[in-house]
Parts: C-alpha cells; structure tokens; sequence
C-alpha cells in the first residue's frame, strides 16, 4: 500500500525536477507522473506547484523548453535541462544528501 502523499519540503520540488529531466525531455504532466512513480507515490505534484517551478527554472537558465506533440496527439510543452541545469542538479544532490545525513543523524541522537 502507498504512502499517503506528502507536502514537498521546500527546494526537494526543483531537485525532484532536475532529477526527472536529467535522462530525457518531458511535458509538465509527463513531469509530474514520473515524480509521482520515483517517489512511489509519496509526492504529488499538481500543476499549481509545477508550472511556476518550471518557469522559474527555465528563467534561471536551467530548463530549456519547445513545443511538440505530446502521446496523445496534443501540443505540449516540453522541458530539458540545460548545461546550467545539470550542474545545479549535482549542486542540489550534494546539498540533499549533506542534510538527509544530517537528518538522519539528529534522529538517532539520544
């Protein structure tokens, strides 16, 4: 059984994209399903989240995005990391796992 879902802590939604687009370009909700299966269902990101962090990133330089045809036949904006954008994501990576060990540490304190 699932987890229920969760609130996205703040930062974890830019990495969760980062990581998503890092091996191929997708469209927002394409975004949305794959963190949704990552994550086994413990995030869900709806549009109201994603859309802005997809536009703030892309203006940051580190989502590039165009215009195709999506699964269903439907016009569809799609997103790909740029340079700048796998740089961040090794960035976040390394600032995540420097807290989840922190984290984790603090929790089996005594």
């Amino acid at each position: 059984m699932p987890s229920p879902s969760v609130s996205l802590l703040q930062g974890t939604l830019d990495l969760l994209i980062l990581k998503v687009l890092a091996l191929e370009s997708r469209h927002g909700l394409g975004i949305s399903r794959r963190i949704g299966q990552i994550t086994a269902g413990t995030f869900e990101v709806k549009p109201g989240s994603l859309f802005p962090a997809l536009h703030r990133m892309e203006e940051a330089g580190w989502l590039a995005s165009s215009w195709g045809e999506s699964e269903n036949n439907r016009r569809a904006k799609y997103y790909q990391l740029t340079k700048a954008g796998r740089r961040q994501l090794d960035v976040e990576a390394a600032q995540w796992s420097r807290i989840s060990v922190a984290m984790a540490r603090a929790l089996d304190a005594s």
